[in-house]
């Protein structure tokens, strides 16, 4: 005989999973002409074990699409998986209808593919522009062109262009490792946990560039742990949960969605 907590555990399980289905739906009818398009995606750092389970998600030209979920997700791994940097077991990652499933990442900086890591993402014995550099390396005859687009975003940058990336702070590393990003010009950048470990002035000044990159027509695909704020500025989102889609819908519709607010939201908040 089941207990009123088995019950309930039950009917969590089935919301979720309806859930689940709902967004795999909504991946199908929405994916079509994506920029970046990833299905059923299955991935993980160790032989036999996955962290992504079947994992879907697609970027329009010009989105910002937000990733939220609890601690253990899949998160992170999802966006090195679209940078070659986790095997990818099964499934399939597409860059304008191209697949790019298991590509390395010189080659997709290439095809227009930026990443920022959540961590040691400068190079802090080299200098602001150094580290600028470095993200054209080789096309280093466009460094003038793409530093002033830079300079525009991060103004702070092109003033302080001598200073070593070493001596900066959170923040200010953080703009660096954007830039550097921007420079070889890439049509989608994968931002992880941008704002993690910052101030909330800091992360409120991540968040608004991040809108303003996005403004310029460079697609985002953000994971980030600051949930909501995240969904405030994101025009998709999407929650992941053991490595699966748990729910997908417009930031602003899943930050009232009562089921996100009470599985995720509230925990996601004080984490």
């Amino acid at each position: 005989m089941s207990t009123p907590l088995g019950k309930a555990k039950a009917q969590a399980e089935q919301d979720q999973a309806a859930a689940g289905d709902a967004a795999r739906s909504a991946h199908l009818s929405g994916a079509e002409g994506a920029l970046v398009r990833v299905d059923t995606l299955v991935a993980g750092y160790v032989p036999g074990v996955d962290i992504l389970n079947g994992c879907d998600l697609h970027c329009q030209e010009g989105e910002l699409v937000g990733i939220i979920g609890p601690n253990g997700a899949g998160k992170s791994t999802l966006l090195k998986s679209l940078f070659g940097l986790v095997t990818v077991r099964s499934g399939s990652v597409t860059l304008r209808g191209e697949d790019i499933t298991g590509k390395k990442a010189h080659q997709l900086v290439g095809l227009g593919v930026g990443f920022v890591p959540q961590t040691n993402n400068v190079f802090p014995r080299l200098s602001i522009e150094e580290n600028l550099q470095m993200g054209l390396y080789h096309e280093p005859k466009r460094f003038a062109e793409r530093f002033d687009y830079v300079a525009e975003l991060f103004p702070a940058l092109a003033q302080r262009r001598k200073q070593r990336a070493g001596s900066l702070s959170g923040g200010e590393r953080q703009m660096v490792a954007m830039g550097r990003a921007l420079m070889p010009g890439p049509s989608v950048l994968l931002l992880d946990e941008p704002s993690a470990g910052l101030s909330p002035a800091l992360q409120d000044e991540v968040f608004i560039r991040c809108r303003q990159i996005n403004s310029t027509g460079v697609s985002i695909i953000m994971v980030e742990q600051n949930a909501r704020r995240c969904l405030q500025i994101c025009d998709r989102g999407y929650v992941l949960d053991q490595g699966r889609n748990a729910y997908t819908a417009s930031g602003k519709d899943l930050m009232n969605d009562p089921k996100v607010i009470e599985l995720y939201l509230g925990t996601l908040a004080k984490a």
